[in-house]
């Protein structure tokens, strides 16, 4: 083969090792991210707090017990992490409508997170879509939804969802999940592919009911990053 003949670089992709780690190739960026609050305690707004150094692959804990998180060191094997894998279906599927005027939002209760940033002290998204024929309303809604790490709610106002264009990349969240952005493929652990989407969270504190998908059991357990 010609030296100046090289492979060509494979896409994004994660795939699911069974009872094992998240195996990422595709040179995929990885971050740490956090949500900057109030001083309710209240999300506001994405911070991205670290870049790190990955190679073009790249294996991620999901037993969460790695002492290198969110990079696997091998633990789940020492322990014997048995994953139940069961997350199926699609959002279409999964989701139901809220409703709303001049838009409509859905919501997947199944992957919600509860990042959190769909309410206030005051509201929350499942009050104000009853008031969405306000635009200053709707556009507080827009925003609320479009924070969502998981895409547990959505908006569209004809046809499919209306997606902010997100990098394809995975940050791992302060105390929570991967999130996963820009309809990276993701292959469960039997070798199938889940839905393709533009925001996805995956459990890596091993307790998610759904997995590989995040359920929001890290706030219940206790998970702790670092």
């Amino acid at each position: 083969m010609p030296d100046d003949v090289t492979s060509p670089r494979p896409s994004p992709s994660i795939t699911i090792a069974p009872n094992g780690p998240l195996m990422v190739t595709g040179d995929v960026p990885l971050y740490r991210r956090r949500s900057v609050q109030s001083e309710h305690g209240e999300p506001l707004a994405w911070e991205t707090t670290e870049h790190l150094d990955t190679k073009d692959r790249y294996v991620l804990c999901r037993c969460g017990e790695s002492g290198r998180k969110p990079f696997c060191d091998g633990t789940h094997a020492r322990r014997g992490f048995a994953a139940d894998d069961t997350a199926a279906g699609t959002y279409a599927e999964r989701s139901h409508e809220l409703g709303g005027t001049g838009l409509t939002v859905s919501d997947d209760r199944s992957i919600c997170v509860h990042a959190g940033f769909c309410g206030t002290r005051v509201t929350n998204v499942w009050k104000q879509v009853k008031n969405t024929d306000e635009s200053t309303v709707r556009v507080q809604v827009i925003s609320m939804v479009e924070k969502c790490p998981s895409g547990a709610l959505t908006f569209r106002f004809d046809g499919d969802p209306v997606e902010q264009l997100l990098p394809q990349a995975i940050a791992a969240t302060d105390d929570g999940p991967l999130w996963v952005t820009g309809n990276i493929t993701i292959t469960n652990s039997e070798g199938e592919p889940l839905e393709t989407r533009n925001r996805v969270t995956l459990c890596r504190c091993g307790a998610s009911a759904n997995k590989p998908l995040c359920d929001g059991a890290h706030k219940n357990v206790g998970f702790a990053d670092r």
